[in-house]
C-alpha cells in the first residue's frame, strides 16, 4: 500500500505539471500533551495536522509556501499561488537547485506504541513523578509526538521517515525553591517519571532558603542542561556555515580552539537519537564531527551555503534557512569518566549549576553569552555543597569556558537534555570549567 503522504507529494507535482522546478514535503503529526500544576493533573491535549510545504523554482527565481488544507481545490490554490508569486520574485543568484536522487539512511526512530500513546499513559507517567516529591508542589507536562513526514522533488528524489518522540519536563517546588527534572526519548516506555521526579524533588529540597553570594569568577560543574545549551549555541551560532561565510563565527577550522576533553557531533544514525534522516531539502542527514578532541572539524551546511563553499550539503537546510543557516539537530557531547558526585568532590570552591535560563547572545563572533542560573545553584567548598544560592547572572564566552587547560572533567552519564532550543536536540553530559564569569544577581 502507497504511504498517503508519497502520493499527497505526487499529486501536488502533477499538479504543478512542468511549469517550474520543483519539491514537495508533506508532513503529518500527532502530539498529546499532558500537563500538570500544583501536582494535579488539568490539560489532555490532542492534535492532529498534515502540513503541505512547497517550493518552486524558475529561472533562479524562487518561491514558498505552506499549506495545511489537502483537498482538491486547496491544493490547486498553493499550487497556483506558489507559482504567481515566485514570477514575482527576483532572480537569487545563490539559488543552489534541488537535490538530486540520492540514498537516505535507513533509520527508524519510531515506535509504535509513543504513536499511539494514550492520555491515561501520559498521566501515569505524571503520577510517578508527583509521588517522588512528597510535600512539595509538582508542575509541569509530559507529552507524546508522531511524525510521519514524505518528500519529492522533479529531480526525481523522494524520500519517506517516521519519527516519534516523548519527554517529561517538570519541576518540585517548596516556597523558596524550585528543581528541575527532565527525560526524553524515542519511546515513552524509557520514561522513568519516578526518577526523573526524585531527581527535581532532591534539588528543590536542596536547594530551600538559598541565601545571596558575591558575583565573580567561579569554577562550575556544569549539569546535561548547562552543557546543552552551550552546544546548542556553539553549533548554531559558530558551526553554521551561514555565519562562518558572512563572518560572524568564531571557528577557525583544523584548530585547537577547545580542550582536548571536548568532542562533539552531529549524528541521526545514533540509536539513541530523534527525528527523521533527511533535512527540509531533501538531502540525508549523515554524521558529522564538529569538534574532535577539542580541534574544530566541520561545518554544517545546507545547499545554499555547500555550494557557496564548494561543497556538498551535510544535510542540515531548516524552514527559514535563508534566514538563519543550516542548523544540527541531532548533537551529541562525549562523555567522559566521572560521576557528577566525583565532579564536585574536585572543587576546593565553586559552584555547581543545575540549569540555565533565559540566554541571549551578546557577540557571535566571541561567543559571549548572559543569562540566568534556575532550579538549583549550589555552593561547594573543598568537595562539599555547603548550601544553596539565590539565582545568579553571568555573562560569559562559551568558547573561552572551553579552551585548552579549561575543561577538568566531564561526566560519564550522558542524556538528552533540555535547552534554549528545545528537547532532544542535544545529549549531553555534566561538565567541571575551570572559570565561569557571574556578573550578579538575578535582577542585573
Amino acid at each position: 500500500m502507497n504511504d498517503p503522504r508519497t502520493d499527497l507529494c505526487e499529486r501536488v507535482l502533477g499538479l504543478v505539471d512542468g511549469r517550474a522546478e520543483a519539491a514537495v514535503m508533506v508532513t503529518s503529526v500527532r502530539t498529546g500533551l499532558t500537563r500538570f500544576a500544583n501536582s494535579f493533573v488539568h490539560q489532555h491535549v490532542g492534535e492532529e495536522t498534515v502540513a503541505v510545504s512547497l517550493k518552486v523554482a524558475n529561472e533562479g527565481r524562487v518561491a514558498a509556501a505552506e499549506s495545511t488544507r489537502v483537498g482538491d481545490d486547496a491544493l490547486l490554490a498553493l499550487v497556483e499561488s506558489t507559482l504567481e508569486i515566485c514570477k514575482l520574485r527576483p532572480v537569487d543568484e545563490d539559488w543552489p537547485g534541488f537535490a538530486p536522487p540520492d540514498d537516505v539512511s535507513d533509520v527508524a526512530h519510531h515506535d509504535p506504541a509513543t504513536d499511539d500513546a494514550s492520555p491515561s499513559a501520559r498521566a501515569a507517567q505524571v503520577r510517578a513523578f508527583v509521588d517522588a516529591g512528597p510535600g512539595l508542589r509538582a508542575a509541569g507536562y509530559v507529552d507524546s509526538e508522531s511524525a510521519a513526514v514524505a518528500f519529492a522533488s522533479t529531480t526525481g528524489h523522494t524520500a519517506t521517515a517516521r519519527a516519534t518522540r516523548a519527554t517529561v519536563d517538570g519541576i518540585h517546588q517548596s516556597d523558596t525553591s524550585a528543581g528541575k527534572g527532565h527525560a526524553t526519548s524515542v519511546r515513552l516506555s524509557d520514561i522513568d517519571g519516578a526518577t526523573t521526579g526524585a531527581i527535581a524533588a532532591d534539588l528543590a529540597t536542596r536547594g530551600a532558603a538559598p541565601t545571596d553570594i558575591e558575583p565573580g569568577h567561579y569554577q562550575v560543574v556544569l549539569a546535561p542542561e548547562c552543557v546543552a545549551t552551550i552546544a546548542v549555541f556553539l553549533s548554531a551560532y559558530g558551526f553554521n556555515a551561514k555565519e562562518y561565510l558572512e563572518g560572524q563565527s568564531f571557528v577557525d577550522l583544523d584548530t585547537q580552539q577547545f580542550d582536548p576533553a571536548f568532542s562533539m557531533w552531529d549524528d541521526v544514525t545514533d540509536s539513541r537519537a530523534l527525528g527523521i534522516p533527511f533535512d527540509t531539502e531533501g538531502t540525508p542527514k549523515r554524521p558529522l564531527e564538529m569538534v574532535r578532541d577539542g580541534v574544530s572539524t566541520a561545518l554544517v551546511h545546507d545547499r545554499r551555503t555547500a555550494r557557496k563553499s564548494g561543497v556538498d550539503s551535510t544535510g542540515h537546510a531548516i524552514p527559514g534557512g535563508e534566514v538563519w543557516g543550516p542548523f544540527p539537530s541531532n548533537v551529541f557531547v562525549a562523555p567522559g569518566g566521572q560521576s557528577v558526585d566525583e565532579l564536585v568532590a574536585d572543587v576546593d570552591r565553586g559552584l555547581l549549576v543545575t540549569e540555565f535560563n533565559y540566554c541571549r547572545v551578546l557577540d557571535p563572533k566571541t561567543q559571549v553569552v548572559t543569562g540566568l542560573t534556575r532550579n538549583g545553584t549550589f555552593l561547594v567548598e573543598k568537595g562539599a555543597i555547603v548550601r544553596p544560592v539565590t539565582n545568579l547572572r553571568f555573562t560569559q564566552s562559551f568558547v573561552e569556558a572551553l579552551a585548552p587547560g579549561s575543561v577538568l572533567g566531564v561526566g560519564s552519564a550522558a542524556r538528552f537534555a533540555d535547552c534554549e532550543f528545545g528537547v532532544g536536540v542535544v545529549h549531553a553530559p555534566a561538565m567541571r570549567l575551570a572559570a565561569w564569569n557571574f556578573t550578579g544577581g538575578a535582577r542585573g
